[in-house]
C-alpha cells in the first residue's frame, strides 16, 4: 500500500459492503472498530520486526529469541498496544473462512483479548460482529478488504500518523453520510482548528464537556506537536465527557490512535448536566461544540453552576456556557460553538444571563462564522471565547483588556468546496487567529510584530459601555460597521455619475409618459 489515499479508498469500499445491512451509526462503529484492530496489529508487527532485527538477538538460541519477542513490556514501553496471538490480524485473516464459530466470533474474541491486555482500552472496543443481523459473507469480504490496507511501511511516516488521518477521514465521510445526526460526533475540522489556533493550548488541562469523537483533543495535540515538537505532546492532559455510548467509544479509540491518554474521558459515558463526572475539575482550556438550542436536557433550578441566572428548559445554550465557566481555572479560557441566536436572544431570561456574563467581564471575543460550515445543520453559528483573566498576567505581558470585548465578523470569508459545504482555508484561519492574538498581545503576535487595529466591516474592540448601549446584544455586525469601499482611481467622479443617472432616469420618465398616453388613446378607441 503506497499512500494514505489508497488506504482510505479501500476502507470506504469496506464500509459500502455493510451499508445496506445496517444503519449508518452501526456501520460506522463496525468499520472503525475493524480499522482500529488492523492498526494495533500492524503497529505490533512493526515493533516486533524492529526487535527481531536487533543483531544481539541473533546470537540467542531460537527459543530465547521467540520468548523475547513475546515479552509484553518490550511493546508497551514503546507505546505500542500488546496484541495477543489470537487477536493479530494474520491469525484473523488466515482463519476467517474456517473458524468453527464463524468470522464474527473470531473478531469479537480478538476485541475482548485486546481489551483484557490493555487497561486503557477496557470497555472501548466494539464486540458487535457475531450478531444475527450481521451478514457473515459480507463480513468475510470486509476482512479481506481491510487485509489489503497496511498502516506501516510508509517511509518515515509512523503507522499512528497514517491511521490518524484515515480515522479522521472516516469520521468526516460518516458525518456526510449521516447528515443531521452526525452533529453528535463531528465538528468540521476548520472550526476545531480555529478554536485551537485562538486558544493556543501549549500546556495544561484541556476539557470538552460534550467531546463527541474527540476532535478538539486531537487538534490540540497536533497544535502542540507542530509548534513545539512530538516530545511535548504530553504537555497537555485531556478531560472530557460524552453522553452517547457509541460516540464515547469512538473518542476513546481516536485518542488511542493518536497516542493520547484517554483516561480523562472516564470509564463510562454520561450526561454532563445530569451526572457531571468531573465535578472538581479546573481546566486551563475548555473547547466545546454543544448541541445547538437543546430543549431536552436535565435541568435543576438549584444547580450551583447557574451563577449568572437559571437557564430556560427550552434552550440549553446558556447552561452550556455557565457549565463551561464553572470549569475554568483562575486564568482559564474557553472557545465554544453555539447558534447565532445565543448572541441576541432575550427569551426566557437569556438576555439577562448574557448581560451578567458581560458585566462579569467573562466574554473576550465573539466571532460570527460564515454559513455552510456545518454539513449537519443549516443553523448559522458563532464562536464565544470566554476568559477568567483579561489582565496582562504578569510575565506574559499581555495587553490589558479588562472592560473590552473583541468582535470579529467572519461571515464573508471561507471557500465553498462544493454546492453545500464551505471551509475556512489556512489563510482564513490565520487572519482570524492573528487578529485575536494582536488584540490580546500574545507572544505569537509579538513574534510577528503584529499590533491590533479596528478594521471596518471585520473587527472592532468594544467597551462594556458600548455593549450596554446595544442592550448586551453580542452580534459582531452591530459593532464592526460596514467595510470601507476601496476607491477605484478609474471610477467616474460621484457628482458626474449622479448627474448621468439623473438624466437617464428623467428620460425613462418621459418615455413612460409617452407610452401611458398611447395606451390611454388605444383604450379610448376600444371603449368608444
Amino acid at each position: 500500500m503506497s499512500s494514505t489515499k489508497e488506504i482510505q479508498d479501500i476502507l470506504w469500499k469496506a464500509a459500502d459492503k455493510l451499508r445496506g445491512s445496517m444503519d449508518a451509526a452501526q456501520y460506522k462503529e463496525f468499520v472503525l472498530g475493524l480499522v482500529f484492530l488492523k492498526y494495533v496489529s500492524d503497529a505490533f508487527a512493526e515493533r516486533r520486526a524492529t526487535l527481531a532485527a536487533d543483531p544481539e538477538l541473533a546470537e540467542l538460541p531460537e527459543h530465547r529469541r521467540a520468548a523475547f519477542l513475546e515479552e509484553k513490556d518490550e511493546y508497551t514501553e514503546a507505546n505500542v498496544f500488546w496484541v495477543p496471538a489470537t487477536a493479530r490480524w494474520d491469525h484473523i485473516a488466515d482463519n476467517a473462512q474456517s473458524a468453527a464459530d464463524g468470522v464474527g466470533a473470531l473478531l469479537d474474541d480478538a476485541m475482548d483479548a485486546i481489551m483484557k491486555e490493555n487497561p486503557a482500552l477496557t470497555g472501548v472496543l466494539p464486540k458487535i460482529f457475531n450478531r444475527d443481523n450481521v451478514d457473515k459473507k459480507r463480513l468475510k469480504e470486509l476482512v479481506d478488504l481491510i487485509s489489503d490496507a497496511r498502516f506501516t511501511g510508509h517511509g518515515d511516516r509512523p503507522a499512528q500518523d497514517v491511521l490518524g488521518e484515515t480515522y479522521e477521514y472516516f469520521l468526516e465521510r460518516f458525518a456526510s453520510a449521516e447528515g443531521k445526526r452526525a452533529g453528535e460526533f463531528y465538528t468540521p475540522a476548520s472550526v476545531v482548528r480555529l478554536i485551537v489556533e485562538i486558544l493556543e493550548p501549549y500546556e495544561g488541562r484541556v476539557y470538552d464537556p460534550c467531546c463527541g469523537s474527540g476532535g478538539m483533543f486531537v487538534q490540540s495535540g497536533k497544535f502542540v506537536t507542530k509548534r513545539r515538537g512530538q516530545d511535548h505532546t504530553h504537555d497537555i492532559a485531556v478531560y472530557g465527557q460524552e453522553a452517547n455510548e457509541r460516540t464515547w467509544r469512538l473518542a476513546k479509540m481516536n485518542l488511542a490512535i493518536h497516542g493520547m491518554d484517554a483516561r480523562g474521558l472516564g470509564d463510562r459515558w454520561a450526561d454532563t448536566f445530569a451526572d457531571d463526572k468531573l465535578p472538581d475539575l479546573k481546566a486551563d482550556f475548555v473547547m466545546a461544540n454543544p448541541p445547538f438550542n437543546m430543549s431536552d436536557w436535565a435541568r435543576k433550578t438549584d444547580d450551583r453552576r447557574w451563577r449568572y441566572g437559571v437557564p430556560p428548559q427550552s434552550n440549553a445554550n446558556y447552561a452550556w456556557l455557565q457549565h463551561i465557566i464553572s470549569k475554568l481555572g483562575e486564568r482559564g479560557s474557553a472557545g465554544v460553538v453555539l447558534s447565532n441566536g445565543s448572541m441576541s436572544s432575550k427569551q426566557s431570561g437569556e438576555g439577562e444571563i448574557r448581560a451578567e456574563l458581560v458585566k462579569a467581564d467573562l466574554v473576550a471575543c465573539m466571532v460570527a462564522l460564515p454559513g455552510n460550515l456545518f454539513r449537519t445543520t443549516a443553523i448559522p453559528a458563532c464562536l464565544w471565547f470566554l476568559t477568567k483573566d483579561k489582565t496582562p498576567q504578569g510575565a506574559k505581558a499581555l495587553t490589558e483588556r479588562r472592560g473590552e470585548v473583541l468582535f470579529i465578523d467572519a461571515r464573508n470569508i471561507g471557500t465553498m468546496v462544493d454546492r453545500t459545504e464551505r471551509i475556512l482555508t489556512d489563510e482564513d484561519l490565520a487572519r482570524i487567529a492573528d487578529t485575536y492574538h494582536a488584540w490580546r498581545g500574545t507572544k505569537s503576535a509579538k513574534d510577528k510584530g503584529a499590533t491590533y487595529e479596528n478594521v471596518a466591516g471585520f473587527c472592532y474592540s468594544a467597551t462594556l459601555d458600548e455593549i450596554r448601549e446595544h442592550d448586551f446584544v453580542l452580534t459582531p455586525g452591530r459593532y464592526v460597521g460596514a467595510a470601507e469601499a476601496e476607491e477605484d482611481p478609474d471610477a467616474e467622479p460621484v457628482e458626474e455619475r449622479i448627474a448621468q443617472l439623473t438624466k437617464e432616469l428623467l428620460e425613462h420618465f418621459e418615455k413612460a409618459a409617452r407610452l401611458e398616453n398611447i395606451i390611454r388613446e388605444q383604450l379610448g378607441k376600444i371603449n368608444g
